[in-house]
């Protein structure tokens, strides 16, 4: 019996001690993942001219009849080239008092350091940026609120001004409706994984008209 409680109370310590590791390793990564993006927002601000006023999507100067018999162009976004790494701009989140550089691919890896690009393409009106549940990336994305603000900088220094309308919990698996879904019904999505890793907290919002 006191071998049995002797066992018990050893692997009752190791649980314990394995939980704390956790914990600290989460802290360590989310503290290092807001210093390398500080640290890459302050060399993409470099990169960017100064910030124009918000900026819709590009129209034509004149009418041209075939137009609408044409496939419509959308503008690749500039990128610039940071620690071998690519970024499309910022993302500036006012109710959170956050602004983070967005990488122009994602990774696992890029993940750490930055937000990345999903999928989609700012000019299109289909981005989707993903990132870790760090507290200082976007941990607290579900906290914000429907008519919050989003603003977007890309590399030319234009602002594109989203307000969040809808936030939701996407299953984990449910990779189309967070690709396909947006593409549809949104002009930006944001989202990262709960604690948990089984579902996304994900945040839709329109472009400002």
């Amino acid at each position: 019996m006191k071998i049995a409680k002797y066992c018990c109370f050893i692997a009752g310590t190791a649980l314990l001690l394995a939980a704390l590791f956790l914990v600290l390793h989460n802290i360590r990564e989310d503290k290092n993942g807001g210093e390398q993006a500080e640290a890459v927002l302050s060399a993409l601000r470099e990169d960017i001219p100064e910030a124009v006023t918000e900026t819709m999507m590009p129209t034509g100067e004149s009418y041209d009849l075939y137009a609408e018999y044409e496939e419509p162009t959308v503008p690749e976004m500039e990128t610039a080239e940071i620690d071998g790494h690519s970024y499309i701009g910022y993302l500036t989140i006012p109710d959170l008092d956050i602004e983070l550089p967005v990488m122009a691919g994602w990774s696992y890896p890029e993940l750490k350091i930055a937000p990345c690009r999903y999928t989609g393409n700012l000019y299109a009106d289909d981005l989707v940026i993903a990132a870790h549940n760090y507290a200082s990336h976007f941990g607290k994305i579900g906290t914000l609120s429907n008519g919050a603000e989003l603003i977007f900088t890309d590399m030319k220094g234009e602002k594109h001004i989203y307000t969040v309308c809808d936030l939701e919990q996407i299953p984990g698996t449910a990779v189309e409706q967070m690709q396909f879904g947006s593409a549809d019904d949104w002009d930006l999505t944001l989202f990262t994984c709960t604690l948990n890793g089984q579902s996304r907290v994900t945040v839709r919002a329109e472009r400002r008209e």
